[in-house]
């Protein structure tokens, strides 16, 4: 039995020794993995969000023209409106100061 015993302290110890080498094999392992180096080649930087107040001041000040545009529109439109009623009464008036020439001149 003595031999028997041997033989299992043996192995035992064997066995431990190959523990312990597996663990410093798979320390070793890991160790190169964590000091292995990312890749290479450069990433390309992410593209910047563009900011949503942009869109809403760019909207607001495109609006805020288009809606001046319209003003001065208006304005001109009311301008000409009050232009050609002041020629057509003047014109009323001519016609009718030439009308009342021509009766007295036939009378």
């Amino acid at each position: 039995m003595s031999h028997e015993t041997e033989k299992a302290t043996q192995d035992a110890v064997q066995a431990a020794q190959q523990s312990e080498q597996y663990a410093l094999l798979l320390a070793a392992v890991q160790t190169a993995q964590a000091q292995q180096a990312p890749c290479q080649h450069p990433h390309p930087a992410p593209a910047p969000r563009p900011s949503s107040a942009g869109k809403w001041v760019a909207a607001g000040v495109g609006g805020s023209v288009f809606l001046l545009a319209v003003a001065v529109s208006a304005v001109a439109v009311a301008v000409s409106a009050v232009a050609l009623t002041v020629c057509l009464l003047v014109l009323r008036s001519v016609w009718a100061d030439i009308r009342a020439e021509r009766e007295q001149r036939h009378r």
